[in-house]
């Protein structure tokens, strides 16, 4: 007979739809991680920095990993499913239809990824009209958010537009596709799309760059109907998706987050007590969580609102309730590692010695650093070798998504050697970055004091280090590698009911790991390599200004 205390398991499903592929977990009411599946998902890019996908095939794909976690488990334990995804744009016709995002007409590429850099124009003649609503987030938007998509798409593609019956944010439209309710989440439509948690949508604003249709209708096509993130959607679980799903009919289907605000949920309420960090005993105001992988994001919360330039917010209850939240970032984190490495002529030659190694490549690359640094600190061989990431632009805190990447130091060097150091120096190069963004929300009024790092570049230790060595603030991992799915479960735990708020279920299912502290011996080298850092953004708009006089 099974005892009392396991007859009390709960378990709660999360989903995580990426920008490559969409996982799932079950997890119970410590946070633990008790089954994990993944799929991919298709990415089409017709020409460069369109990029598309299927919300046809991302469901399919949230249904096969669901399934999967909670094959074999008593279906009466499971008592709330919660979903995160990507901020990428879904568009539907009145019936629910994919529609065109793209002019070959194909409807099955009916998502803008978040990633897609088309609405350049939109974006430039948007944040020209320096409306109010700039200021929230952080004075001017990106092309990465919705309304300039959506702009493009009313210019570009006219009949799409007129056949249009809703456009979703990605967390948004799986929420639909469980419940059958077209309500949306504070956090989507607050970070991405410019409602205001105390005004709503502002008409002016959309009258004003052009989408005055959306107005018209009440909003109905971008959502009238807005709910707290984990609070329950309409009666739970509707029977198509309970089936496509395998899941219970019925059982509690939260309010979404977008994926980055789930890793944050999943780690920055986490009890640190016996740690000896300096957050102990202080309020979570002084806890940043990055989410790392594809790109980054920085996410940092205030009791009352801080307007920093260049950082997306301030935001309330976007995240964690009753708190206002301030959202750095970096478009391309993981994305420029790979491309880095990938791109390298020595690649073929690592790939092979890994694989001989039955290593990936990068614990092999990390193991090369370590043969080849001799009596030096591993950060120290890049001394000659600068890097700036911005290769897909510069989302915080410059917001100029005209910047480029730049290399200095190069050499006629083609070997391991020669790879392992551009590794190194672009590791750092994001690393100089957050301190960027750290400084300028600090500067705004942000006292940060721990980093909290979540996602799949929180794996790599290398990368880890040099984050506490370059900010000189000690980095908390979480004890859970799959951060972002242990915070769409506490979606699902608070729709149930379970937990009385989100920030119980937070310091209830969110466990520290280890905890990385930073060499400060090494801060003069690392002042300097950030001095070199800020000069060559300086350099790259100095020539650019020449190039253009």
């Amino acid at each position: 007979m099974p005892s009392e205390k396991e007859t009390a398991v709960k378990y709660y499903v999360g989903v995580d739809v990426g920008s490559a592929s969409v996982r799932a977990a079950l997890v119970d009411g410590f946070g633990t991680v008790l089954a994990h599946a993944e799929k991919p998902i298709q990415v089409w890019e017709p020409r460069p920095e369109h990029y598309e996908q299927s919300s046809a095939d991302i469901w399919a794909a949230c249904c096969s990993v669901t399934k999967e976690v909670v094959r074999g488990v008593d279906a009466s334990r499971i008592r709330g499913l919660g979903f995160d995804a990507t901020c990428s744009l879904v568009v539907v016709d009145k019936q629910f239809q994919p529609l065109a995002v793209n002019s070959e007409g194909q409807n099955h590429r009916n998502v803008i990824m978040w990633m897609d850099h088309r609405a350049v124009s939109q974006v430039q003649r948007i944040n020209a009209t320096q409306h109010r609503v700039l200021s929230y987030v952080g004075g001017a938007m990106s092309v990465e958010m919705q309304p300039p998509k959506l702009l493009w798409i009313k210019e570009n593609l006219p009949e799409s537009w007129e056949k249009v019956g809703y456009f979703f944010d990605l967390p948004d439209f799986l929420s639909w596709k469980a419940t059958g309710v077209t309500a949306r989440s504070l956090c989507t439509v607050v970070c991405k799309w410019t409602y205001t948690s105390d005004r709503g949508w502002d008409d002016s604003f959309w009258k004003m760059i052009g989408l005055e249709d959306l107005v018209k209708d009440k909003y109905e096509k971008i959502g009238n109907h807005v709910l707290s993130p984990g609070e329950a959607v309409g009666k739970g679980l509707i029977p198509d998706a309970a089936r496509d799903l395998g899941l219970p009919e019925g059982i509690a289907v939260a309010a979404s987050l977008i994926d980055a605000h789930a890793g944050g949920l999943g780690v920055i309420g986490a009890d640190v007590k016996g740690h000896n960090l300096p957050c102990e005993n202080q309020p979570i105001t002084s806890r940043v969580a990055m989410i790392c992988g594809t790109s980054s994001c920085h996410m940092g919360v205030s009791e009352t609102p801080i307007f920093v330039p260049g950082v997306w917010g301030p935001y309330f209850s976007a995240m964690v309730p009753g708190l206002w939240l301030n959202e750095g970032g970096q478009s391309a984190t993981g994305k420029l590692i790979d491309h880095v490495v990938r791109g390298h002529v020595a690649f073929p030659e690592l790939e092979a010695k890994a694989a001989a190694s039955a290593h990936s490549i990068y614990t092999y690359l990390n193991s090369h650093l370590d043969l080849i640094k001799k009596s030096l600190p591993v950060g120290f061989l890049t001394v000659d070798l600068h890097v700036w990431p911005d290769f897909h632009g510069n989302r915080s805190p410059l917001t100029d998504l005209t910047l480029k990447g730049m290399v200095v130091g190069l050499t006629l060097s083609r070997g391991l050697d020669e790879l392992a150091l551009i590794y190194l120096a672009t590791i750092q190069a994001i690393a100089l970055g957050t301190r960027h963004i750290l400084e300028v929300m600090q500067a705004a009024g942000h006292d940060i004091t721990t980093l909290f790092l979540c996602g799949g570049l929180s794996k790599n230790p290398l990368f880890v280090q040099m984050h506490a060595d370059i900010t000189g603030k000690p980095v908390v991992l979480s004890k859970e590698v799959e951060s972002v799915l242990v915070g769409a479960a506490i979606l699902g735990a608070c729709a149930s009911g379970d937990f009385a708020s989100i920030q119980e279920a937070m310091a209830k299912m969110g466990k520290i790991g280890r905890v990385v502290q930073p060499n400060h011996e090494h801060k003069r080298f690392y002042d300097k390599k950030y001095e070199v850092f800020l000069k060559l953004v300086e350099h790259q708009r100095e020539y650019r200004s020449i190039m253009n006089s």
